[in-house]
């Protein structure tokens, strides 16, 4: 057994034994500013709080009382097989409860990741410790989602325990992989932005930075989708439905967040004038926290969810009126918080939850990333930049720049003008939209009703703002576009607006999104920033995706021909490494090896979909993939269009001819929100076109098409390593980034494109060769617009002859609904003086045909040179170092956070007195 350092604080309150629940409110909304202390602070019996936390005993009696105790928490779990098996037998055993005679695949999963995350305490309990003792300046990742996918394998990789733990459950009669399955997917993101919150937090603890992620524990996630007659179905993803092994209830973690109520005018004790936020309701916010490890590091990092919970979980006097449903009313309204990502906003209400789940996680966030700050005796306030950096991930956590200001001048009582300097200093901005539209807006009315206090701080930031514009511009117009608020449609407060203004630095996700963000979305402000001689406080942060992931745990056999061509593994750290591969991408062995890994992906991909009753492909085909959220700028309908334009070719085409096409496998994955009609409608075609063409003998050998229902992380491991195609064909100008297209690209699968996005830089690393590029570019995009409303708009005639079919119901099957969906979607796309407005044709998909048809010529005349693709497919992986989160992150910290590296020392150094 390898001794552990002690790293436990005896003088530091334990935390009792963990449930999942907590108490009823120890607040009373009568009372103001008890923000930043946590339930456990006060007394359960009293409800008062103490004067000062207890000091430890000292005296002789005492002293040494305790040191068994320290003594036996000093060792590590040891990590032989025999060790690891007495381990699993023990939580079959004593966690759940299991015999020899009734232990199941299922069982032998929980009972190993049990194993698995006590050892992950083990370096999270340390790392915490570490950093605390050397008070390192921390970054606080504020995102609405996380898309983190199973942790099993990805704890197993990162701890390298995966040969260990491999050994000792063969030696128990299971195979490791067997077992991988039973874990759900949490429920916690959608699409892009979560799975890139999640790959930054595998990034930051690889990297040993101080760095922690903190979000909302969605008891639902956004929701499971069922394709039920082609149309999209939503269900409630019970992804908590069984223990999960991987979270840690904290009950003693519980802070207060308000709503409703009002503000007033108080006198405190030095006699100053002062606002105070009283009465409305409170919700109890209850932290969950998920360990994230590192990879090749000792440290450990987190997550912190909130779970939404009442003040009061039930109405006895209520029940005892035999009221029973108002009895537990409280309960069921305080968990709508956090029962459901993104819920749909059609209605008021549904904006109201809203509002209230993105105030709930960053006030909980903020209160606790605070109080952490002050832990340290004497800590002043002016230290704040200097030990705290926030980044809000896009407009959801915005409203961090204004509780920030309210927990600082009421709470702490800050002066206003100390507040807002630290405020600026210390919060961040990720700009994930270059569409103003998407910026989120809140109706003034709905901001008085629930967050008073907040209307007024944005109120006066906002006159204070006014009056500097007023000095520099005078009477511009460019002043009311700069203001925190608009006028119309409603009056309502500009998030996007308070977000650049209230942040250190504003940054995109691409170079050309943020040269967007610059020029277009934020322009005045751009231009404001310049003026004052602070141009620096835009800049651009690629995104990027974690190799562990979406390489060494996705496909295994590629990251094995990596670290066998390479000699070692450290290119899972060190992409740039795999450079050394682009010389031998011509090598015949390579190849060969090369794409027998590939052809390894697609028989797993293909008897994925045939297990799964979705489709039966054929593996010697060409695999086009297009996996994304569902929406119109992303342009699914165009590899529709496309689909029927190939079925209509394949068809008319003689046998002898039809023998000449390269057969391709089309894939469609996806959710779409469940009020976006037009995005469930393009589901639903692409549905219909499967029935069509998979069930026409004269096709069907040549061409097959499937959409793969409820897209997650653990279905993207099957899909995207078999990519042959993947296509990312965003309208030029709208993609911010996009992160797919640098998965599909890291496991060898060569890009469709437009010019839009991280294409761009994609294609930079890889070569021009390595991507087919088709459609306009984002400069000409205005110029297409001028020329549509003049009338000169032209419909090509293959894409003509792609109208006509379906509107004469070819894809139809007799479904009245469906057909007049699928014309009018297409009548819509004829109006061609609106072209690139919601009038018409709003994402140019006439006048992208032409070329997207040529390019993917371009693609069937390059797969058929087998030793041509694998060159390429070598070329394009190897030249991925760019898109790692490893840079990604390493430039966030250092650009944006200013936060150092700090690795935790090897277990066998001492670096703690006991």
């Amino acid at each position: 057994l390898k001794l552990k350092p002690c790293t436990l604080d005896p003088y530091a309150p334990r935390h009792q034994p963990r449930t999942a629940m907590t108490t009823s409110s120890v607040w009373d909304p009568s009372s103001a500013n008890f923000e930043m202390k946590r339930k456990a602070s006060y007394s359960l019996f009293s409800l008062s709080e103490p004067s000062a936390r207890p000091c430890p005993v000292t005296d002789e009696e005492s002293q040494g009382k305790h040191d068994k105790l320290w003594k036996l928490m000093q060792h590590y779990k040891a990590n032989d097989t025999d060790s690891i098996q007495r381990d699993v037998v023990s939580k079959v055993e004593y966690s759940l409860a299991c015999t020899r005679f009734s232990f199941s695949k299922e069982d032998a999963y929980r009972a190993a990741s049990l194993a698995v995350r006590d050892r992950l305490l083990e370096s999270f309990n340390d790392t915490n410790s570490w950093y605390a003792q050397q008070d390192v300046k921390r970054a606080y990742y504020l995102s609405a989602e996380y898309l983190l996918g199973r942790a099993f394998q990805n704890a197993l990789v990162n701890l390298d325990l995966e040969p260990a733990f491999k050994d000792a459950l063969m030696g128990l009669g299971f195979e490791m992989e067997e077992l991988y399955p039973f874990e759900a997917d949490p429920g916690l993101g959608n699409g892009g932005l979560g799975r890139l919150a999640a790959c930054f937090l595998d990034s930051m603890a690889t990297l040993s930075l101080p760095c922690w992620g903190y979000g909302i524990r969605y008891k639902y996630g956004i929701f499971k989708q069922h394709i039920v007659d082609g149309r999209q179905v939503e269900k409630p993803d019970y992804w908590l439905a069984k223990p999960v092994p991987w979270e840690i209830p904290r009950p003693d973690v519980t802070y207060p967040v308000r709503f409703g109520g009002r503000v007033e005018d108080y006198s405190d004790e030095k006699g100053r004038w002062r606002q105070r936020w009283v009465g409305g309701e409170i919700i109890q916010a209850m932290a969950y926290d998920n360990p994230i490890p590192g990879f090749d590091t000792f440290n450990t990092n987190n997550l912190r969810l909130w779970r939404a919970l009442p003040s009061e979980e039930f109405d006895f006097a209520a029940f005892n009126d035999f009221r029973y449903a108002d009895a537990v009313d409280n309960r069921r309204k305080a968990e709508d918080l956090s029962a459901v990502l993104y819920p749909n906003d059609d209605e008021r209400a549904g904006k109201v939850l809203r509002l209230k789940q993105q105030y709930f996680f960053v006030s909980a966030s903020l209160q606790d990333l605070l109080r952490d700050f002050l832990q340290k005796p004497g800590r002043k306030w002016s230290e704040l930049p200097n030990k705290v950096a926030v980044q809000m991930n896009d407009t959801h956590p915005t409203m961090a720049v204004v509780e920030m200001m309210r927990l600082l001048v009421d709470v702490q009582e800050v002066p206003w003008g100390e507040a807002w300097e630290l405020t600026k200093k210390t919060c961040n901005y990720t700009n994930h939209t270059v569409m103003p539209e998407a910026l989120e807006k809140w109706p003034v009315e709905m901001m008085e009703e629930y967050l008073p206090r907040h209307l007024q701080i944005v109120g006066e930031i906002n006159k204070r703002f006014i009056e500097e514009l007023t000095k520099m511009y005078g009477d511009d117009p460019r002043v009311r576009g700069l203001s925190l608020f608009q006028e119309e449609p409603f009056k309502g407060i500009r998030m996007g607006n308070l977000a650049v203004l209230g942040s250190n630095k504003v940054n995109g996700v691409a170079a050309l999104h943020t040269e967007i963000v610059k020029k277009e979305t934020f322009a005045d402000f751009y231009q404001y920033f310049c003026d004052k001689g602070e141009k620096e406080k835009f800049v651009n942060m690629t995104n990027g995706v974690t190799p562990r992931r979406w390489v060494h745990c996705a496909n295994r056999p590629l990251s094995d021909i990596f670290t066998k061509y390479l000699g070692t593994q450290k290119w899972l750290t060190d992409m740039e490494l795999l450079k050394q591969m682009v010389k031998k991408k011509d090598d015949p062995t390579l190849q060969r090896e090369w794409m027998a890994a590939k052809q390894q992906a697609k028989q797993k991909l293909v008897d994925f979909l045939k297990e799964e009753n979705i489709l039966d492909a054929d593996v010697n085909s060409l695999f086009d993939c297009q996996f994304k959220r569902i929406h119109e700028y992303k342009r699914q309908l165009l590899n529709c269009f496309y689909i029927i334009h190939r079925y209509l070719m394949i068809k008319q085409a003689s046998p002898s001819d039809r023998a000449k096409f390269q057969k391709r496998t089309t894939l469609f994955g996806g959710k779409a929100a469940p009020a976006y009609v037009n995005a469930k409608t393009i589901i639903k075609l692409v549905g219909n076109l499967s029935k069509v063409i998979n069930n026409d003998p004269d096709v069907s050998p040549y061409l097959k098409v499937a959409f793969v229902p409820n897209y997650s992380v653990s279905v993207a491991q099957n899909i995207v390593p078999a990519s042959d195609i993947s296509e990312h064909i965003s309208t030029a100008g709208t993609e911010a980034s996009g992160t797919s297209n640098m998965k599909f690209v890291m496991n060898g699968g060569l890009i469709i494109g437009t010019m839009d996005g991280a294409n761009i830089e994609i294609r930079e690393e890889g070569g021009d060769d390595t991507m087919f590029i088709f459609g306009c570019l984002e400069t000409d995009v205005p110029i297409i617009k001028q020329a549509a409303q003049a009338g000169n708009y032209p419909i090509d005639p293959q894409m003509q002859r792609v109208f006509n079919a379906i509107r004469k119901g070819q894809f139809s099957l007799g479904d009245d609904k469906a057909h007049e969906q699928f014309c009018g979607l297409v009548d819509k796309l004829c109006n061609v003086t609106g072209a690139g407005t919601w009038d018409g044709d709003r994402y140019l998909l006439i006048h992208d045909f032409p070329s997207y048809l040529e390019a993917q010529d371009r693609v069937d005349q390059t797969y058929a040179d087998k030793a041509k693709w694998a060159s390429l497919s070598i070329q394009a992986a190897s030249s991925m170092a760019q898109f790692s989160t490893d840079r990604t992150i390493s430039e966030y910290a250092k650009v944006i956070w200013g936060v150092e590296p700090s690795v935790r020392p090897e277990p066998t150094v001492q670096y703690k007195n006991n």
